[in-house]
């Protein structure tokens, strides 16, 4: 019970501050664009996980971390944990660092928090893409000029079902930040010349490229990686 209402109380603080947030600093979150979902942009998407081992990623030290696994279905099982499980690559491989896209499906399946904290490179820095945050409905970008998703513009609330699976991509350019979970685009944020970074905590030790979930078991599946056709003049 007393979960229940700290729950409650969280997501409420959450809804009225993104409510009276609003959108600003050139970013435009939950407009729906389709046309633009579909397809990829990525002129070859590289798949990461052969859905039997983590190959080159690693589970990442966190304390009071769940068990990690490949279920009978190939998909990544983030379980959970006191706090913090998930996986990361070392040196992030040899992945673009800007002008990229990933995609991949994911759910929650247990727990009442973040299912999906997905932590990518942007230049020379990294940031996490948040997904059913803080009480289990936020979604938004950790840190842009050092707020993290409940503080900026990028920060909202979505609705997430236990046990769907959500369609989730990703695109980094320099100029943009962009992501959309199914057919609609949640995040639309100019960025160039602004400070990209992480949340500090031990969800940094995700960097470069990661995967994690908070107190609750995620489950991940068909992650890939594009880069983006250059742009010609």
């Amino acid at each position: 019970m007393h979960h229940m209402k700290t729950t409650l109380i969280r997501y409420t603080i959450v809804t009225v501050f993104l409510f009276l947030f609003g959108l600003s600093s050139g970013c435009v979150t939950n407009s729906t664009n389709s046309a633009e979902n579909k397809g990829s942009a990525g002129k070859e998407w590289k798949t990461v996980f052969d859905g039997k081992a983590l190959g080159a990623w690693t589970v990442t030290d966190y304390a009071g971390r769940g068990e990690v696994s490949f279920d009978e279905n190939g998909s990544l099982v983030l379980g959970m944990g006191i706090e913090l499980t998930g996986v990361h690559l070392p040196g992030g491989g040899d992945y673009p660092t800007v002008d990229y896209e990933i995609g991949l499906q994911a759910k929650r399946a247990q727990g009442g928090d973040f299912f999906c904290g997905l932590t990518f490179p942007y230049s020379d820095s990294n940031a996490t893409l948040i997904l059913g945050g803080w009480g289990g409905a936020l979604v938004g970008i950790s840190s842009i000029d050092d707020f993290d998703a409940s503080e900026n513009e990028t920060g909202d609330v979505y609705v997430f079902e236990e046990n769907r699976w959500y369609d989730v991509r990703l695109r980094v350019t320099k100029a943009k930040l962009e992501a959309w979970i199914d057919a609609k685009k949640i995040i639309d944020c100019e960025v160039d010349n602004r400070k990209i970074s992480m949340r500090a905590g031990e969800v940094e030790l995700a960097a470069p490229l990661g995967l994690c979930s908070y107190a609750t078991t995620g489950v991940i599946r068909n992650m890939r990686i594009g880069e983006l056709n250059p742009v010609k003049p």
